[in-house]
């Protein structure tokens, strides 16, 4: 998300005037602190975070279902097919029966030629069976698949109320965070710290961890923004996904997603053979980073704060990911 606009100085001008009425403090005195600002920030930043999270799993887990369904649909059609097939046999006895007379016991008995009359019987019985198992299997195929599709159907309806319910939340904390950061550009002159692209020299990384480490270095110095992907600004799961595929290799928007995706060697952080190496997603509670090498993450940390090269150790880590 690109750095927010100074669009309330008429807010802040308000709300100066109200600490004046209130509590006749002075209006430099009504300013609140940087520390103050500072933690009002931290706290609205940590609540927006945690509500992109449930969004983007949500989102997830809205597509799967709506995949679900399509492979659902797809399952009927061999059973439908065998269920037809078995419909014009049964058709073509019936009208051979009316056309010729009833084909029975007493017909085939009084057939001319009794050599085979055991095997005509036998097929007779064998083909009346598989034209009835293939009509019975797709009674039961349909009615599993009616009560499967409405129960897939009843799971998108709930998950889309949820994303609903979630992308109004994270619109109100992302209006409350730009106020916060209007009020201290206003005071303060600007609304965050920028820490500039990197000019330094890229590690040489060999194969796919290479591409997502370089692509992570040159994203450096670009701004937070919640659910973003690039490639302007990223949240930190969108960060980590973008410099995988950067490599060719296919992530979700979301740290816990990323934990538990396919081609991910998930390793617990107490793990004491594992040897994080570049290229590595790193894990912390709620949050994900690329580990660049030398005890070092590249990430975005959050609303505010530019995508940065810094320790590994800016919390505990929960868990390390290698891509296969």
């Amino acid at each position: 998300m690109p750095h927010p606009r100074i669009r309330l100085r008429a807010l802040v001008v308000a709300l100066t005037a109200l600490a004046i009425t209130t509590s006749g403090a002075t209006a430099a005195h009504a300013a609140p602190s940087k520390a103050e600002l500072k933690k009002q920030i931290e706290t609205a930043q940590q609540k927006l975070e945690d509500i992109t999270e449930d969004y983007n799993q949500s989102t997830i887990a809205q597509k799967k279902t709506a995949a679900d369904i399509v492979k659902l649909n797809a399952s009927l059609k061999p059973a439908e097919q065998a269920k037809n097939a078995a419909t014009v046999r049964l058709q073509q006895i019936a009208t051979s029966s009316y056309m010729t007379g009833r084909v029975g016991p007493a017909e085939i008995m009084l057939s001319s030629n009794q050599s085979d009359l055991l095997d005509r019987m036998s097929y007779l019985e064998q083909l009346s069976r598989s034209n009835q198992a293939d009509i019975d299997n797709f009674a039961q195929t349909s009615q599993t698949f009616a009560d499967r599709q409405a129960a897939l159907k009843a799971q998108q309806s709930k998950q889309a109320v949820q994303t609903k319910e979630l992308s109004a939340q994270k619109t109100k904390y992302k209006k409350d965070l730009e106020k916060l950061y209007d009020m201290r550009t206003e005071v303060y002159g600007s609304p965050t710290e920028s820490t500039g692209s990197w000019t330094g020299a890229i590690p040489k990384v060999s194969g796919d961890a290479g591409a997502a480490v370089t692509f992570a270095y040159k994203q450096i110095g670009k701004p937070y923004g919640f659910g973003d992907a690039g490639p302007g600004s990223y949240d930190c799961s969108g960060l980590t996904m973008a410099a995988w595929a950067a490599a060719g290799h296919s992530l979700p928007h979301s740290s816990t997603g990323q934990r538990t995706a396919s081609g991910v060697a998930y390793f617990k952080a107490s793990n004491s053979e594992f040897t994080p190496a570049a290229g590595d997603l790193v894990f912390y509670s709620g949050h994900v980073a690329l580990y660049v090498g030398s005890g070092m993450i590249i990430d975005a940390p959050h609303a505010g704060a530019d995508v940065s090269r810094r320790s590994v150790n800016i919390m505990t880590i929960v868990g390390y990911g290698r891509m296969a």
